[in-house]
């Protein structure tokens, strides 16, 4: 029986074999010096980046060595420029190994780079290129304005990566639940999370991230921070003066203002009349010298935004030196009044009670003495009427 020639056994080789499996076979099926064999590495490279293709050559005789892209066009013939792409370059051809590079990879380059070895009978292996595309920092985009009171929508994106990137969002430590679409274009994936949540004017400059995960960050991630922008109605205080307004004083009143927008004009004005004459507004300040009873009145500061409108007031009283101003609030005045008033009130009625029972102890008193007295008398007459005096007295005894 003729032996079986070792280059057909390597020619028979199942292409479906792994690369393991398969160098593993023709290791043990060409042990004859004649046998040839061809490996190729797989290889995978970020775009931009440069990769090395390698063909590994076992017993080479001299052979033709052919390396083509996955087009099947021929980039090398034993070591010649075959293909006019300057990207590519011999770099290494020795009977052990062939190598080339590619630089500035892009997706397009991807797949199947055969390793060709022409002798009695061709053999071929197959060097996969994967191109990987990591995600740029993610955009955050808003569908409508955030008003209070109502829900804001927000839409993570992620233009480009290879294979899709991961999205999340994060508030606060803590991941919101987004809903997540993808689309591919061109071997490349944009994928996007679009998340719903309610605001209040609480939530204005609230922080939150959008994070982007992907294999080709070794375990980093690209992020992007966010700050809510929530609209809603400006709230108007007025700041009132502390201390003792007299005639001869100044009034400062200061407008406190909040809104989102913040409103750029505040407007103060008097209740039914018209502001005094030395009046001076500088923004949310208004100001009046040498206070007089004149200046008594009610003073209302206004703001506005595109979302509404509030407005405070101020009620300004001027006496007599000495005498106290009424401001905003007469309620401490009152509670004090009301306790004043209860301890007079108290005091009358302990005087009262005391009285009462003063006057009738005394009642009581003159009423027993009568009637010791009218006792006495009894025994008095008794005695001059020459009655037995142990007799009565031990009547009166009893």
């Amino acid at each position: 029986m003729r032996p079986v020639r070792s280059s057909v056994l390597c020619r028979l080789l199942p292409a479906p074999f792994s690369l393991a499996l398969r160098s593993l076979v023709l290791v043990l099926l060409c042990i004859t010096p004649r046998c040839q064999a061809v490996q190729a590495e797989n290889v995978t490279v970020m775009e931009g980046g440069t990769a090395q293709i390698s063909c590994r050559l076992q017993n080479y005789d001299g052979s033709i060595v052919v390396i083509q892209n996955p087009r099947r066009q021929t980039l090398f013939f034993n070591g010649t420029r075959a293909l006019k792409d300057d990207r590519f370059q011999m770099v290494l051809f020795t009977p052990r190994l062939v190598r080339i590079t590619l630089t500035n990879v892009s997706v397009m380059d991807e797949g199947g780079y055969f390793c060709q070895l022409y002798t009695d009978a061709t053999h071929h292996q197959v060097a996969t290129l994967s191109v990987l595309v990591p995600p740029e920092t993610p955009t955050v985009e808003v569908k409508q304005e955030a008003v209070e009171g109502g829900e804001v929508e927000l839409t993570c994106v992620s233009p480009r990566s290879k294979p899709a990137a991961t999205l999340r969002w994060m508030r606060n430590g803590r991941e919101i639940p987004g809903v997540v679409s993808q689309q591919e274009n061109a071997k490349t994936f944009s994928v996007s999370s679009t998340i719903q949540i309610p605001v209040e004017r609480k939530d204005n400059g609230a922080a939150l991230s959008c994070e982007a995960f992907h294999p080709a960050l070794g375990g980093q991630k690209r992020l992007r921070h966010y700050r809510l922008d929530v609209y809603f109605a400006p709230t108007v205080r007025i700041v009132p003066p502390s201390g003792i307004l007299r005639e001869g004083d100044s009034l400062s009143l200061t407008c406190s203002v909040t809104g989102n927008p913040l409103p750029r004009n505040i407007q103060w004005s008097k209740i039914n009349d018209t502001l005094p004459e030395r009046a001076e507004i500088s923004g949310p300040t208004f100001q009046i010298s040498r206070l007089s009873q004149s200046h008594n009145g009610t003073y209302l500061c206004q703001a506005q935004n595109d979302y509404g409108r509030a407005a405070d007031h101020y009620t300004l009283l001027v006496y007599d030196p000495g005498a106290v101003v009424e401001t905003h609030s007469a309620v401490p005045f009152a509670v004090i009044g009301g306790v004043l008033a209860l301890l007079v009130f108290t005091v009358i009625c302990v005087l009262i009670v005391t009285i009462w029972c003063s006057v009738r102890q005394k009642g009581s008193y003159l009423t027993h003495e009568a009637s010791g007295l009218d006792e006495h008398g009894e025994v008095q007459e008794a005695f001059l009427n020459g009655n037995d005096a142990s007799q009565g007295k031990k009547e009166y005894l009893l």
